[in-house]
């Protein structure tokens, strides 16, 4: 395949690929192997190997990031993502992995969060062949590749990939666990549309405690996550909803009336894995901030 035919055939299916993820928050495997795309089928993950290398593309389709696998993947202190070399030959898979290198086509990283399970995160490149380390360097957007030296980030362009870290990895990830964990839907109102569904943090990100852990998100509708953020409802310990009082006593309309004021004193939906529900002592401290408020 030309190698700009192979640009805009990968770039339709990561498109396709992030309608399909809006409304789940993730991919399955089987989702993965069976990719439909104007009617021709195309495999986005390997059997058994965390690498697609296509036989009729110039270079990596995908990789695979397992936390648990036996590669050293990891996120390195100047924010770029490491992407260990397969055993053995510098060559073999790590040859199309450096072919993205030199023709400059856009991967999918798949990072597992459970068996047959991923959060993809499309449009990543190759910006270094570390062979030393036997690593490459992953850039998680097309404007990190234009750094000075990948392996020697300047301020500036550290704090810019610490962002684009977090906003294409941290984010999508802890959305695509919690939306997972709540069954896609809102904890409060039981909304079921995952394209209308955030991944609220119970204790803010950035704030001590305020880890990206699933007993520290809510699965909540827009309308929900706001009024949570700005205290008009708050959720207590043991999972009672509670709504701003001056709220309970405004007359305004439906809205207000059905997604508000009936949600006062009902009880919050939950995960079934005991692991995975709200941490009640991460809900306390939160809820401290809400009487305030009120």
């Amino acid at each position: 395949m030309e190698r700009d035919a192979e640009a805009i055939l990968r770039e339709e299916i990561f498109l396709h690929l992030e309608e399909l993820v809006g409304d789940t928050g993730v991919v399955t495997r089987e989702q993965l192997w069976d990719f439909t795309l104007n009617g021709q089928s195309h495999r986005l993950i390997d059997r058994s190997r965390g690498i697609r290398n296509p036989k009729d593309m110039l270079a990596t389709l995908s990789i695979l990031s397992d936390p648990k696998s036996k590669y050293a993947d990891e996120e390195l202190q100047d924010s770029l993502f490491a992407y260990a070399y397969r055993e053995g030959s510098v060559e073999g898979d790590n040859k199309k992995l450096r072919a993205a290198l030199t023709h400059k086509l856009p991967l999918l990283l798949l990072r597992k969060i459970a068996d047959g399970v991923f959060v993809p995160v499309p449009r990543v490149y190759v910006v270094a062949d570390d062979q030393p380390n036997r690593q490459f360097l992953i850039a998680l957007n097309e404007d990190l590749r234009l750094v000075t030296d990948p392996l020697q980030l300047q301020p500036l362009e550290r704090q810019y990939a610490e962002r684009v870290t977090k906003q294409r990895l941290h984010q999508p990830e802890f959305r695509g666990r919690v939306l997972r964990a709540y069954e896609c839907r809102c904890a409060v109102c039981h909304l079921k549309h995952a394209k209308l569904l955030d991944a609220a943090h119970i204790i803010a990100d950035g704030k001590p405690n305020g880890t990206p852990t699933v007993d520290n998100g809510l699965s909540l509708c827009k309308i929900h996550h706001a009024a949570y953020d700005e205290n008009y409802l708050g959720i207590t310990p043991d999972y009672e909803i509670r709504i701003n009082q001056d709220l309970l006593d405004e007359v305004d309309g439906p809205m207000l009336r059905h997604g508000l004021q009936e949600m006062h004193a009902q009880h919050l939906f939950v995960p079934s894995l005991r692991k995975e529900r709200p941490s009640p002592h991460r809900l306390a401290e939160r809820f401290e901030d809400f009487k305030k408020a009120g």
